[in-house]
């Protein structure tokens, strides 16, 4: 499993570049004004949108898998307790 520290910032989108099914993808984290928070952005290596969602927070005793539905193995969940993404390839 690996984990990558969310720290967003006012002034850029956040990126980080998971490996999902066993390729590699970039993942952008955006803020919607409209919803007033986080969603992901996965896209593949054509720069191409493969799946949008808002970023939903799981406590310690549950995931949310948030890219549950676009990838057959891989898990992609956003700890609440230390604000990273855990990343199950």
């Amino acid at each position: 499993m690996a984990t990558i520290s969310f720290n967003p910032s006012a002034n850029a989108n956040f990126q980080f570049s998971p490996v999902l099914d066993g390729l590699t993808y970039t993942a952008i984290c955006t803020w919607n004004i409209y919803r007033g928070g986080y969603y992901i952005n996965i896209y593949n290596s054509s720069r191409a949108l493969v799946m949008s969602r808002p970023i939903i927070a799981s406590p310690d005793d549950y995931n949310i898998n948030l890219v549950f539905g676009y990838f057959r193995t891989s898990t992609l969940v956003y700890r609440a307790s230390s604000t990273a993404f855990e990343i199950n390839p």
